[in-house]
């Protein structure tokens, strides 16, 4: 009966002259949340969310996954969308956009060529790129500011005049800077990064992308993904002792190996989920990266929950609470495959050299070295990154490394500590933490990507030099780190990483293994404890955010025309209606072949935001099948071998379109779009592979080329470098029909294959008018 007299009380107040009082919202609507405490004006939307997940499960009549809530929840039509795991493109509208600094120089320059005042959604840029680690983090970062001061003043420019929130030079790594301050259950967040999908650790849907397709959601035009199939991993038991997140997604890895996840989201679910803190979740989620899954995700549960309160938003908590029910996946859902992992039996694992995908139990790593001829002595552990740099994860290193340092151990091996934010640096200052680990033999680096992305100016070693690495970061491709094709990099967890690195060989195992003290007496290493949040508030630390003024028009954005590091943009040409006939061969790549390879980072970064410029590194690591070296290829012209970016210009000043033939995995790793920017730059037109990365193959869609496959996979072997290629019927360009391919070989002999494609319709238009970009402009003067 009591609900009945409240309801009665309120009526005769509000029919009577009794004074009327603020009626609580949840009695009438629900009181709005912010996104973020930067942006108080823009709220979360549950609400719409929930009305179009309503729609679609009327539709398709069935349970559905966490994943596909959050995705279809944020659909731009979900009454007549066509869906079809798989196969459909969806047209999505993202909440928000997150650039980091190496990216967003060419997504800004873009954006700016697209001529539209203001970003249309809440977006952001993140400086943590440029920064190259060498003596320190204070020190590193002071050279940073002043080697790039032309590129961080045009994107602190660029983002005040068109509305994008700056994090400054030292403020933290993009993906933790997001977890901390705009990740939340149900968001649908892209970025300009591999790694956005960090962002799966608070419940989100956050996906890595090329600027171009940055620049859709910004210019507030709906946004194309593949309708991405869901991989489900089932988690039983509860992780203990040694084992971490980490150690998930390195057994994931090795499941499902680098391109198992692509066209998939990976969704974690089952009883082992709520053993695992909100930010191990993220740990999970940001190397699920190197699977080539579209993202990864995990449930709301009580341990985001806790996450959010510690780091400000109690309020975003209490709202998701509500919602929980589209937070969380149906029961009786299906999924394209399931994955399960009993996480009380889950070892300590190592993945490496070379790939993410090769995954060994810590235990065998030492014997695996030592039959495979890799360096077993450790040269340098590393620690961090925007994988694993949270304060749990500093905590249980720091606490491995105060075990040490009782029995008067110091690191065997040079050892280095990334904290992810500049939060994280100043609880780990304030808590002891990074004192325990510099004790140990640590350098604590600045809080940016460094090392884990080739920002390293390492002086240990010399290059060609073979030698091992321990990091704690997600990728360890050939030169990743350092630039040395000789360095054996091997990924793990932060704690495993710190017990090698006082060991300083591969053949410890300190689940079993005995290190001698200082006092000649023999010890082991406990299994490592820490809180997974501090017990005191979060140190905010420096104020590193520049908010964008209401009104940016004012604003001055400057690009010099003599610039070394930016370039505005000129369009690229249209595609002039005939077929791509005789092309030549720029190179036929023999395995591996992913964007590092394609558009190597580290010393190049510098040029991210000058397209001629970083075109002079266009598939320079990239193995040439007729010669098994890197960086020489034969100029078909002049019959003479040299660089591959010299002669891609060479085709081009004579007027000559090229090819590129690739493997399995194509363009694998980063987001980066130079690695399609690139090609087209310098007289590109097609790519031909067995299969290709999602993100790449959507780079390459959206400049204007055309990435294809081979419908048979053994006709990679039919094309030789020394080739013509014509590729035919280019005037009937239909989504699902093949296109042909002729082979004219030198001896005047001919043959003929088909290649699969997956353009739709209007990325059919984006070929067409010569890229996406051109295509919008296109649809903005047909509209005007």
């Amino acid at each position: 009966k009591v609900p009945v007299l409240i309801l009665s009380f309120f009526q005769h107040a509000l029919n009577s002259g009794i004074r009327r009082y603020h009626v609580a919202p949840v009695l009438c609507q629900r009181a709005k949340v912010a996104m973020s405490h930067f942006e108080p004006n823009e709220h979360i939307n549950y609400e719409k969310l929930e009305k179009n997940i309503n729609i679609v499960r009327k539709r398709l009549d069935r349970p559905l996954t966490l994943s596909e809530k959050i995705v279809y929840g944020h659909l731009d039509d979900p009454a007549k969308q066509e869906i079809e795991r798989g196969k459909t493109y969806l047209r999505l509208r993202p909440d928000r956009v997150a650039m980091q600094d190496a990216t967003a120089q060419m997504a800004m320059l873009q954006f700016i060529s697209s001529g539209l005042p203001k970003v249309a959604v809440p977006s952001t840029i993140h400086c943590d790129h440029l920064i190259e680690a060498q003596s320190g983090g204070e020190k590193d970062l002071r050279r940073a500011k002043d080697i790039n001061q032309e590129v961080y003043n045009f994107l602190a420019t660029a983002g005040a005049k068109y509305g994008v929130g700056f994090w400054k030079p030292g403020s933290g790594i993009i993906h933790q800077i997001i977890l901390e301050n705009y990740a939340y259950p149900g968001v649908m967040l892209i970025g300009t990064d591999s790694h956005t999908p960090n962002g799966g650790g608070l419940g989100g849907v956050c996906i890595g992308v090329g600027g171009a397709d940055a620049v859709d959601v910004m210019a507030g035009i709906p946004w194309e993904l593949k309708c991405p199939k869901v991989i489900g991993v089932k988690l039983t038991g509860k992780l203990s002792g040694w084992s971490s997140p980490k150690d998930v997604i390195l057994k994931v890895a090795g499941i499902l190996t680098v391109k198992g996840g692509t066209g998939a989201i990976i969704e974690y679910h089952g009883p082992g989920v709520d053993s695992i803190s909100c930010t191990g979740m993220a740990t999970i989620c940001n190397m699920g990266a190197e699977i080539g899954a579209t993202t990864s995700i995990f449930p709301y549960n009580a341990r985001m929950k806790k996450y959010l309160g510690k780091t400000g938003r109690a309020d975003i908590a209490a709202l998701a609470d509500e919602f929980q029910q589209h937070l969380v996946p149906d029961a009786g859902c299906q999924y394209d495959q399931v994955i399960e992992i009993n996480l009380s039996e889950l070892k300590p694992h190592i993945n490496g050299p070379f790939t993410p995908d090769l995954a060994h139990p810590v235990s065998d790593i030492g014997a695996v070295a030592e039959k495979e001829g890799w360096p077993v002595d450790i040269r340098v552990g590393l620690i961090g990154s925007c994988t694993n740099s949270s304060y749990e994860d500093m905590g249980r290193s720091a606490a491995v490394a105060k075990q040490a340092l009782a029995h008067g151990l110091k690191c065997k091996s040079k050892f280095t500590i990334t904290p992810g934010s500049e939060q994280i640096r100043a609880t780990i200052e304030r808590d002891g933490y990074a004192q325990i680990l510099r004790d140990v033999g640590g350098l604590v680096l600045a809080n940016a990507c460094g090392p884990c992305i080739g920002q390293w100016d390492r002086k240990d070693i010399k290059k060609g030099e073979k030698n091992t690495i321990v990091t704690s970061y997600n990728r360890n491709f050939t030169g990743r780190n350092d630039a040395n094709p000789e360095t054996h990099a091997f990924v793990t967890s932060p704690e495993i990483v710190t017990a090698l690195s006082i060991a300083g060989t591969l053949k410890f195992n300190p689940e079993t293994d005995y290190l001698t003290g200082a006092d000649g007496k023999k010890f082991k290493l406990e299994a490592p404890d820490a809180d997974e949040l501090p017990k005191l508030e979060f140190d905010p630390g420096q104020d590193t955010y520049q908010y964008p003024p209401k009104d940016g028009s004012g604003q001055h954005v400057d690009v010099s025309p003599t610039s070394q590091r930016l370039q505005l943009l000129e369009p690229f040409d249209k595609w002039d209606g005939k077929d791509l006939e005789d092309m030549l061969i720029l190179i036929k790549v023999k395995g591996k072949c992913t964007t590092d390879h394609i558009s190597a980072a580290g010393p190049w970064l510098k040029f991210r935001g000058h397209l001629d410029n970083i075109s002079n590194n266009l598939l320079i690591g990239a193995i040439n099948i007729e010669n098994g070296k890197a960086n020489s290829v034969r100029n078909a012209l002049t019959q003479e071998f040299g660089p591959v970016p010299d002669t891609a210009r060479y085709y081009k000043k004579m007027g000559v379109k090229w090819a590129v033939i690739g493997d399995e995995n194509y363009g694998e790793g980063s987001s980066r779009e130079h690695a399609a920017l690139e090609p087209r730059h310098l007289g590109g037109r097609v790519i031909i592979t067995k299969s290709f990365a999602r993100i790449h193959e959507t780079n390459l869609k959206k400049q204007g080329l055309l990435p294809l496959t081979f419908a048979d996979p053994a006709d990679y072997n039919k094309i030789h470098p020394v080739d013509k290629l014509s590729i035919v019927g280019l005037a009937d360009f239909a989504p699902g029909k093949p296109l042909k391919c002729i082979i004219k070989h030198p001896n005047g002999s001919q043959e003929t294959i088909m290649l699969n494609h997956t353009f739709n319709e209007s990325q059919i238009e984006w070929f067409q008018a010569g890229s996406a970009l051109n295509r919008m402009k296109e649809l903005q003067q047909k509209s005007s």
